[in-house]
Parts: C-alpha cells; sequence; structure tokens
C-alpha cells in the first residue's frame, strides 16, 4: 500500500510560475504509472505563464475560481469543475478569485521538463 501526505510533497515553483507540489511521479516513485499527479496553488489575481505539454493534461479544481485560458478561448471554472487540455495546447490559467486557486494536475504520460515549453512571462493578467 502507497499512501503520500500533501504535507510530505516539498512545494517549488513550478515552470509555468504556479506554486506545485508533486504527488505521484512514476520516476520517483516505485509505482506503475504512466501519469504524474501534482497540486498547484495559483495566488489571486496572478496567472500562470502561458505554456504548452506535449502531452494531454487534466485539471481538477480543488476550491477558488479561475478563467482557464486553451489556445485563446476562455472559461470560468470553480471548485468541481475538470479541464481537460490537449497535447500541445497553449494554456493558462487565472485566479479570479479571493482566495488561493488549488487544484490537481494529472499529465499522461508521466509529466517530463522537456515536454514543457513556456512561451510567455506574464506579469500581469492576460
Amino acid at each position: 500500500m502507497f499512501i503520500r501526505s500533501l504535507n510530505d510533497c516539498p512545494a517549488f515553483t513550478a515552470g509555468d510560475n504556479c506554486t506545485l507540489r508533486e504527488i505521484l511521479h512514476p520516476d520517483k516513485a516505485d509505482l506503475a504509472l504512466r501519469y504524474s499527479l501534482a497540486h498547484a496553488v495559483v495566488a489571486p489575481g496572478e496567472t500562470t505563464w502561458l505554456h504548452a505539454l506535449r502531452t494531454s493534461e487534466v485539471y481538477y479544481i480543488l476550491s477558488g475560481e479561475a478563467i482557464m485560458h486553451i489556445d485563446g478561448g476562455s472559461k470560468r471554472v470553480v471548485a468541481g469543475d475538470t479541464v481537460y487540455i490537449p497535447p500541445k495546447a497553449k494554456q493558462q490559467i487565472t485566479n479570479s478569485g479571493p482566495v488561493d486557486l488549488a487544484f490537481l494536475c494529472i499529465v499522461d504520460p508521466a509529466w517530463r521538463k522537456e515536454d514543457e515549453e513556456v512561451m510567455e512571462v506574464m506579469k500581469n493578467n492576460p
């Protein structure tokens, strides 16, 4: 049995500038996984940097509210929403609420630095 507490996952700044905690990754635990699972946080008023992955990604919004931007389209998302992000889609998310935006990220196949391209460093909301 493998159980990992979020509190045991060190926080770091991800390539898109959100705060990330990697929960599961096949390269970091002896688990039969194809995917990786991470917990992300974006502060109120902040936007992640425009980026794309070669792989598909799913966001599951845990708390807060945001505007999800994918390939030029934008939609409001709230806690309980699931967002599918196709491979190579240009994406970013803006925390449009007064509290931290928290969401889970599932990347399949598992996230690798060489599969991510950061296209734009944002200073303000798009």
